[in-house]
């Protein structure tokens, strides 16, 4: 199509989605404020008091960001949890953030948003006739699904059969159009076909693909970086430092919040974890895997692997044994008498399968730096138990009532007994064939170029992307205006 044309359907698709706006009385935040909800206007906050969390409600996309309160229905500080040595094991203190205070129940819906704002405000998507697919192996699809409900658009949810009930009765009652490809989570390749077949056979849909839109890693940049930084200022002591930042890669937007903690704290360590089962990173391998929500076998477009320190891999085993240890009556007792706190244990429900994954991997770069009392390692626990209710009975089923035996012997062997096996710290040219691991999904499956995969060595190729969000900003306050709908 000439670029006349494409500029023209562009203008058109952008003029029909200003009227849905406008019709829906549908606001769209600034990814300025969902860094800092401060800057939300106080209407906006006042009609928040009587939308719930997870409300079809437009007012909703302001809720896309670390800060809410879910007491008052507004927002506070950074939702994050620090889990204490007598679970840990080690000097370093460890602190996560929080996702499960999100629309959905998942931080995902952030990496959603920065992938579909942009194309709203730009008229590369028109909600109004076109659907828009979310291939994911989890949680992506569905906050997708939410920012398209949202809009009143119709959302193609695209993920491995093999994934959770829960997700799948969550996007069925949604009204999303739901496909199932072969495989779990590690089967991405799976979901890449089903895309290719999409954008061969169903000309009304627009492919969000999380593994290659930089809005995904953006959102994260914007957001999830500074948030880890104010929760740092808020609990750091006299001499503490912001030692380490552990993700698990998926489709690696929250690994380029490291990218920010970077140029803040020079001295960081970024790491990148994934299955010990699915090696990728660490051994060019593959398999399959139990931490629902990372997919592998491939190194993600948008991860920029140059900033990455070290890869580690974890034991889908330990994290299930975790799962029943900070769930199961038998485990939360074994751990009171450890000493965690009662406060602790009623949060501990707060990490899912890939929130401990992120934690076993927080621990062991801790062990691999020594790290010691002044030292904190950061992650992201990702979403919630809510998620995986039928993995502890699937558990239960296959092995039997929880003891308090097994919790001691989980507790020790799972959590005090992490070391530093499978912990590789990165090199130049370790990180230089990571990134050259791309060649073989994206220029010779998905139709990019060798020249494109150049760039994305170049540190000033990641500053300008990151720097985008400045203009989507300009681009959202625009089309805001030009709705008419008032804060």
């Amino acid at each position: 199509m000439p670029a006349s044309a494409v500029e023209k359907a562009k203008k058109n698709a952008l003029n029909k989605t200003i009227k849905l706006c406008r019709e829906r009385r549908i606001l769209i935040p600034t990814f300025a404020q969902l860094k800092d909800p401060a800057l939300v206007s106080a209407s906006v906050r006042a009609k928040l008091k009587g939308v719930g969390l997870w409300d079809i409600n437009p007012l909703n996309l302001f809720r896309i960001t670390w800060h809410n309160d879910t007491d008052t229905g507004l927002f506070g500080g950074v939702n994050c949890l620090e889990i204490p040595q007598a679970i840990t094991g080690i000097k370093a203190r460890v602190v996560g953030l929080v996702g499960k205070h999100f629309p959905t129940g998942a931080h995902k819906v952030g990496a959603a948003f920065g992938c579909l704002a942009p194309r709203l405000v730009t008229g590369e998507f028109d909600p109004s006739t076109q659907k828009a697919v979310w291939p994911s192996t989890g949680n992506y699809c569905r906050g997708g699904a939410f920012d398209s409900a949202l809009l009143g658009c119709t959302a193609v949810a695209i993920l491995p059969e093999g994934m959770s009930r829960e997700r799948f009765d969550w996007l069925e009652s949604i009204g999303a159009e739901v496909i199932a490809t072969p495989g779990t989570e590690s089967n991405v390749k799976e979901i890449y076909d089903k895309c290719w077949e999409i954008r061969k056979t169903r000309k009304d849909c627009v492919i969000f693909n999380q593994f290659e839109e930089f809005g995904n890693p953006c959102w994260h940049y914007t957001t999830t970086g500074p948030a880890i930084e104010e929760a740092f200022a808020k609990l750091k002591g006299k001499r503490s430092r912001l030692a380490g930042y552990v993700s698990a890669t998926g489709s690696a937007g929250t690994i380029a919040a490291g990218d920010y903690l970077r140029k803040k704290f020079p001295h960081v360590r970024v790491a990148a974890s994934e299955a010990l089962q699915c090696p990728t990173l660490m051994l060019n391998g593959f398999g399959e895997h139990r931490i629902e929500g990372i997919g592998d076998k491939h190194v993600p477009w948008v991860h920029n692997v140059r900033n990455t320190d070290a890869v580690t891999a974890i034991d889908d085993d330990d994290c299930m044994r975790i799962l029943r240890l900070f769930n199961e009556g038998a485990g939360r007792k074994v751990l009171a008498r450890e000493g965690v706190k009662a406060a602790v244990l009623e949060a501990l429900p707060l990490l899912g399968i890939s929130g401990i994954s992120n934690m076993l991997g927080a621990i062991k770069l801790a062990n691999y730096y020594e790290l010691d009392e002044n030292d904190v390692v950061f992650t992201i626990f990702t979403d919630s138990v809510e998620m995986y209710r039928s993995r502890l009975i699937e558990l239960t089923q296959m092995h039997g009532k929880y003891t308090k035996i097994q919790a001691a012997v989980d507790l020790e062997r799972c959590l005090r007994a992490t070391g530093v096996s499978w912990f590789k710290e990165l090199g130049y040219w370790d990180r230089k064939a990571l990134h050259n691991l791309k060649y073989f999904t994206w220029v010779e499956q998905q139709g990019r170029s060798s020249d494109d995969l150049r760039r994305l060595w170049d540190p000033e190729f990641w500053d300008e992307t990151f720097a985008q969000v400045v203009e989507w900003d300009k681009l959202i306050a625009e089309f805001n205006r030009r709705t008419g709908v008032t804060p």
